[in-house]
């Protein structure tokens, strides 16, 4: 109910009386109260006037499980997992995935001890600055379509740092989303599977948000959206904004069977759309002109003799020639 109470002080942006709050949840004047204690413990500043009511004064960046479901509006994240510090919010994720939790389920970490990126790559990962999260799905598609999840998560960051901050960003092909040539987000999206069929998937994403410095390593590639905007951004606004727009993507996705009515809206936000890039494989590497991608998320590549070739997302590594994008 804590959560509910929030959500109906957010939305009203004006007192509200407790008999109001009482009659919409079926509760006592005592229960609400407690409740009201409860988010002020937190952090809220929440008013209260006699004859008036109460009335949730404009908050800072908290980030709490009734923070995050209040903020949320659609199905996806409505169950959220909260923790302070974890090793992996995928790991966890995929635990409870195993164990039956919900599609939607939403597992989210101030901090992360053990995070990863594409390829193993580590995650710097300190608190009270970044969103970690990651999201159980379980799609009716064949196991080879899952890789196309990864693009769809992509497309609903975007759109969320967009409506949060207004903040132009790009995306690289095919999981990372940029701004002026730097990282500001990695998606690592993982499955569960046999040939029939997918038990479910975890879409990881993390997000440099509040960071004001990044260490020296990753100081040429790495951003965040503070960096980028100048102004502290309300993670938990940006994780129900990412919900949202992912809802709307995904049922897309999932109406389609595959990207063909989300590929011009993707290749408007590449960042590597029309450049040379280095394409890095097992076999060796090449460059050519990124054309933007296909129906599958594939992305096309154009070598100098006009031959287009497909790349297959996860199997290589797709670099800008003069740098990261």
């Amino acid at each position: 109910m804590k959560s509910e109470i929030l959500k109906q002080l957010r939305e009203r942006r004006d007192y509200i009386s407790g008999q109001e709050l009482c009659r919409h949840f079926g509760v006592s004047r005592t229960a609400v109260w407690k409740a009201i204690q409860r988010l002020e413990e937190e952090g809220y500043e929440i008013r209260a006037v006699r004859n008036k009511g109460y009335l949730l004064v404009d908050t800072c960046d908290i980030m709490t499980k009734t923070e995050i479901e209040s903020c949320i509006r659609g199905n996806f994240g409505r169950a959220v997992e909260y923790h302070e510090t974890i090793d992996s919010t995928n790991t966890r994720a995929k635990l409870l995935a195993e164990e039956g939790a919900a599609w939607g389920t939403l597992v989210v970490s101030d901090c992360q001890e053990a995070g990863r990126g594409r390829r193993g790559r580590a995650w710097v990962s300190p608190s009270g600055k970044n969103v970690f999260m990651s999201l159980i799905l379980r799609p009716d598609i064949h196991p080879a379509s899952a890789s196309m999840l990864t693009l769809v998560v992509a497309l609903a960051v975007y759109d969320g740092i967009k409506k949060v901050t207004g903040l132009e960003t790009g995306i690289k092909w095919p999981n990372d989303i940029v701004s002026n040539g730097k990282k500001v987000c990695g998606i690592l999206t993982e499955m569960s599977a046999e040939p029939e069929g997918i038990h479910y998937v975890v879409a990881g994403i993390g997000i440099n948000v509040n960071m004001e410095e990044f260490p020296e390593e990753v100081r040429p590639t790495a951003t965040s959206l503070f960096l980028e905007t100048g102004k502290t951004v309300r993670r938990s606004r940006l994780i129900a904004a990412i919900m949202e727009a992912f809802e709307q993507y995904y049922e897309e996705f999932m109406s389609q069977g595959d990207l063909s009515g989300l590929i011009s809206v993707y290749n408007n936000h590449m960042a590597n759309m029309g450049k040379e890039v280095r394409v890095l494989e097992s076999a060796g590497e090449y460059t050519g002109k990124a054309l933007g991608i296909n129906e599958k998320g594939e992305l096309l590549v154009e070598m100098p003799g006009g031959e287009v070739r497909h790349v297959i997302s996860g199997e290589v590594s797709v670099r800008g020639i003069y740098g990261y994008v």
